[in-house]
């Protein structure tokens, strides 16, 4: 029997005040319409620089990327590039990837370790803080000129949840209070207990907020994922809350209510049962049992082997919960693994940007232990944390061989850019089920504004 729509689906209608279950309070974002202006106009990109990326708390990366002392990473956004490394004491530090001599990059690996920073230009050479410990020839130099500074310039550096967070605001809020609940939802998952086992970043023809909006609902789905329809209701808990951020509490081994068969237990729910360590066959209830038949099953393969789930609510064994970091950020959160994507903004193009697809992984040496399927992780991957992947870049005009439902994306953003720029769109009317990307826009026009 088909079922209908279900708008104020809940993960728990019971669930407790502030409990990882409970809904938000409400949020009214208004009904306006922003201007499409947004997503092409070189000024509001801009804007968007100075008054948006340089005043936001912004993810770096995973922590496991520099486990030990002298590893770093770079972190590339917009025209800044920053090196974020692990200093001999365990302090993780962040500096410009930039020498204070000539302005050369001081990096241009993505990983490595390293006991001394030195400029491939001039041979200058820094210590781990960024303190400056060689200058060539500095007999050379009049001593008023070196008195401007020789350090490297560094900025604010945090870790939460296993995450790495950079400023560029010289006076920022304290990480915790930015991200909010968001830091305490995070911290149950243990993602510094995790390794990047696939990284890849693709060029899209669109602006980086494209990104954002797609992925911050699911109301598309029907449209441009029917393959999704199988496996995944069309409908979510979603939650706003301070600072841009948010949710979706997304319900996993369901069918959308827009199927007309209900009781099925399709190839997708299969795929379900067997991440859970059921075998499908020997499943004998119909398609509505099975969402509650993988939250026990994982219950109890936890409980044999030794891990700790008495954190998580039995929505997060089954469902998906992606969050929204603002202002950049969609992470998608399972006690197995998590499904982290950045859209970053290209350095001088609207109509350009790189998204970033990370997933982290929880290595458990068990056959019935697997990261979601639907992550699309290659058989015979290296998922043990031993090697850190290179990462894959895919540049614009190639498929980013990214799974059905990414590679669909990527070929409808730019078609939607495109329209972005018609004198015939007059902005967007967004419904209640794309709350979350109305709620982000209202974040970032508090900044454009100079609100925040």
């Amino acid at each position: 029997m088909k079922l209908q729509p279900h708008w104020n689906w809940r993960a728990d209608p019971a669930a407790a005040e502030h409990s990882f279950d409970a809904k938000a309070p409400a949020c009214d974002d208004g009904a306006g319409r922003i201007d499409p202006a947004r997503y092409h106009d070189p000024h509001f990109m801009d804007a968007e620089w100075q008054r948006l990326w340089t005043r936001v708390w912004l993810l770096a990366g995973p922590v496991a990327d520099i486990p030990e002392p002298g590893d770093f990473f770079r972190f590339d956004v917009g025209p800044e590039s920053f090196l974020i490394l692990r200093d001999q004491d365990g302090t993780v530090r962040a500096h410009y990837n930039v020498c204070p001599h000539r302005g050369s990059r001081l990096v241009n690996s993505d990983f490595g370790s390293l006991t001394e920073v030195t400029c491939p230009f001039h041979s200058w050479k820094f210590g781990l803080d960024g303190k400056n410990c060689k200058v060539t020839d500095r007999e050379t130099f009049r001593p008023e000129v070196l008195r401007h500074g020789t350090d490297l310039s560094s900025v604010f550096c945090e870790t939460i949840a296993g995450l790495v967070f950079i400023t560029m605001n010289p006076a920022p809020p304290p990480l915790r209070d930015w991200l909010g609940v968001v830091a305490e939802h995070l911290e149950l998952y243990q993602i510094d207990k995790m390794h990047v086992v696939q990284h890849k970043q693709s060029e899209w023809a669109a602006n980086w907020k494209t990104g954002v909006d797609a992925f911050y609902e699911i109301y598309h789905l029907h449209a441009v994922h029917p393959q999704t329809q199988g496996v995944m209701d069309d409908i979510a808990q979603l939650d706003l809350y301070p600072n841009g951020m948010s949710r979706m509490y997304i319900p996993f081994a369901r069918t959308s209510f827009r199927v007309e068969d209900q009781d099925t237990v399709n190839p997708g729910i299969q795929m379900m049962l067997k991440d859970a360590g059921i075998d499908p066959a020997r499943f004998t209830g119909p398609a509505g049992e099975a969402r509650n038949a993988i939250q026990k099953a994982k219950r109890a393969r936890a409980a044999r082997l030794g891990l700790d789930y008495s954190r998580f609510t039995d929505g997060q064994l089954s469902d998906s919960v992606p969050y929204g970091i603002f202002p950049n950020v969609q992470m998608g959160c399972h006690p197995e693994a998590i499904f982290l994507m950045r859209f970053l903004p290209h350095p001088d193009l609207p109509g350009r940007f790189t998204y970033d697809n990370i997933i982290l992984y929880r290595h458990v040496d068990d056959p019935d232990y697997a990261a979601p399927d639907w992550m699309g992780l290659p058989p015979g991957l290296d998922v043990t944390g031993a090697i850190r992947p290179e990462i894959q870049r895919v540049p614009l005009g190639v498929s980013p061989d990214l799974g059905l439902v990414l590679d669909q994306d990527s070929e409808l953003l730019p078609v939607v850019q495109q329209g972005l720029r018609s004198r015939g769109f007059k902005g967007p009317l967004w419904s209640e089920q794309e709350s979350r990307v109305r709620h982000f826009h209202a974040e970032l026009s508090r900044f454009i504004a100079g609100e925040k």
